[in-house]
């Protein structure tokens, strides 16, 4: 592989070794971070001078995770790579238990005294949100002997994805499928995720048995991982005195659960047009009927392809509307080596963005040269530049933007690359294809990612109402869901039980509660999209002051003083409205 495809960790640690000297000298420090609790409540002076100092730790902690996480993701067969992996989560946990005393402490003192110490010293000034963000969930703070019990088993709960990641990626033996003018193909993660989309439909349901039939048999296995996962999430909940799992979820970030109940509520609501798009699917494709396997091949074929240095090339010219600074950071930003690009051996599958606070962005991609290849760069770059404006304009402590504001970048992005490739299409054909593009893109963001929330939704709900949770289980809920969700009952598409085990192939489930802000920042993404497309320098500020905002706001407060109220049906109206136009467009070009 081409070196300058391949990312450069040296901002971050030179080597191995100075890795792990840094992670020993944060556990060796880490006991000094317990003896601060005796002195952050004497004087303004002293919490701020505590609180610098379990930053700077955490800061470092962080770094460790990230390069643990990169070497092992790039090889997960690579016995190193996973137990760094393992020691950097166990010191999350050893920073855990030695400051779990902090929200306690800050919570004993109340809000006068804190208050207090905030209008007196300067260096709180960092620290100000967060000090109130801990007195905002007194209610639901364990004494300080339960938080520091509850940290140190953040690492044994976190393992339940390091197996699932493990078993898919390293252990299970992938079969092999006979594809047309190609000999046999393995169909593994990414084997698959090309298979899916081959437009010999014969092949695609040869992918797909294979596929999910051997996840199939894991399901036991799956099972116990992830209810593990689900169980930890509703005794958390009990443990801190929140009705549900989904609201101490939601109650982290101080977003109202209407939020996740108006979300659901209209994508249910938007399910006739998602049945339109799968007849216009059918009619488009020529075919007798149709299959879950049929959802993926392009609607028009374009034999075009989309190499990563294309990728940086449309991206860049996409995004123009973001105005010169945005576009002049993103050209440096691509020009460095801060990817890892190609598929491997061993690489885990799937795209993601992490840095740390005061570095460049890094990217982690699987890039084939397709346009899912290009979607994917400009996604992963929305959150690359999220985290490069919000880390310019905050300091440490306030740069970390929460997980409902982390999709609309990377959403925004895909719709102006979107407008940009149907603006400058060539032809007849490449518009429609482009446009079918565009519309499974808000099938899989929206209403899939909707449906994945409606999964953790139900398997939660189930533990809490005592009900045991397995594999059978979860199958069985998954299954519903899918057969509701595409039209099972009104003849739009046939759902083989067979392909009910995909809940077993979605590792945002562990971590709960994640899949539906997907749904909500493609809504969000859209609207800023559209504001911005339509206005002018003012509605760009605004876009980009969310982005550079950062974690200083919570996120639902932020993007309602922006104009959008997350909690409505209006974005998510708004995101339906689009596929019904972009229905009518392709309609009109197909007559």
């Amino acid at each position: 592989m081409d070196q300058k495809y391949v990312w450069d960790l040296t901002s971050l640690f030179k080597s191995d070794a100075e890795w792990d000297a840094a992670r020993k000298q944060v556990i060796a420090d880490a006991p000094k971070l317990a003896t601060l609790k005796d002195s952050i409540g004497k004087d303004a002076k002293s919490m701020a001078a505590a609180l610098d100092q379990i930053s700077a730790a955490n800061r470092v902690a962080e770094k460790v995770a990230v390069y643990a996480y990169f070497g092992y993701s790039t090889n997960t067969r690579d016995a190193k790579g996973q137990e760094r992996w393992t020691l950097a989560q166990a010191l999350q946990g050893e920073l855990g238990s030695n400051t779990a005393w902090l929200a306690p402490t800050i919570q004993d003192l109340g809000a006068e005294k804190v208050e207090s110490f905030i209008k007196a010293e300067p260096g709180l000034k960092n620290h100000a949100f967060g000090l109130r963000d801990i007195l905002r969930r007194k209610p639901h703070t364990l004494t300080k002997e339960a938080e520091a019990a509850v940290a140190a088993f953040g690492p044994v709960i976190g393992s339940m994805g390091n197996i699932h990641s493990v078993l898919s990626n390293a252990d299970i033996k992938w079969p092999e499928v006979e594809v047309p003018d190609a000999g046999k193909k393995t169909v593994n993660q990414t084997g698959y995720q090309g298979l899916r989309q081959h437009p010999d439909r014969n092949t695609r349901k040869a992918a797909f048995d294979a596929f999910w039939t051997t996840y199939g048999q894991f399901a036991n296995t799956y099972g116990g991982t992830l209810a593990a996962t689900v169980n930890a999430g509703v005794i958390d909940a009990k443990l801190r005195n929140y009705p549900s799992a989904v609201a101490a979820s939601l109650a982290a970030n101080n977003i109202p659960e209407s939020v996740y109940r108006t979300l659901v509520a209209e994508a249910n609501k938007g399910l006739p047009t998602l049945h339109r798009y799968f007849k216009l699917r059918q009619k488009m494709l020529g075919l007798p009927d149709l299959h879950y396997y049929d959802i993926y091949p392009a609607l028009v074929r374009l034999d075009k392809k989309f190499g990563i240095e294309d990728s940086k090339t449309l991206t860049l010219a996409a995004v123009k509307p973001l105005g010169n600074a945005y576009v002049d950071d993103l050209a440096t930003l691509v020009n460095q080596r801060t990817m890892h690009v190609y598929p491997g051996e061993g690489k885990d599958s799937g795209a993601y963005h992490w840095g740390v606070w005061g570095g460049q962005p890094y990217i982690f991609l699987n890039h084939k040269d397709d346009y899912d290849g290009l979607t994917t760069f400009a996604h992963e770059w929305g959150h690359g530049m999220h985290s490069h404006l919000a880390n310019k304009a905050q300091p440490y402590e306030t740069s970390g933007y929460s997980l409902f504001l982390a999709e609309i970048a990377s959403t925004a992005n895909e719709m102006f690359l979107s407008d940009y490739m149907v603006a400058n299409a060539k032809s007849k054909e490449e518009k429609l294809f482009y446009l079918g593009q565009a519309l499974e893109g808000l099938r899989a963001t929206f209403f899939r990612q909707t449906m994945f929330a409606e999964f953790e939704l139900a398997t939660h709900d189930a533990v809490q109402r005592g009900e045991a949770l397995s594999g059978a289980k979860m199958t069985e809920i998954y299954c519903d869901l899918l057969k509701r969700y595409h039209g099972d009952a009104q003849g739009v598409m046939k759902i083989d039980p067979k392909y009910c085990s995909e809940w077993a192939y979605i590792s945002h489930f562990y971590r709960p509660f994640y899949v539906y802000q997907y749904a909500t920042s493609i809504s969000a993404g859209i609207y800023f999209a559209t504001q911005i497309s339509k206005g002018g320098e003012k509605e760009r500020e605004t876009y980009l002051n969310v982005l550079r905002a950062g974690g200083s706001q919570y996120p639902y407060d932020l993007l309602k003083q922006s104009g959008l109220d997350m909690a409505s049906p209006a974005p998510y109206q708004a995101l339906v409205k689009r596929m019904d136009a972009i229905m009518d467009e392709m309609e009109k070009l197909l007559n």
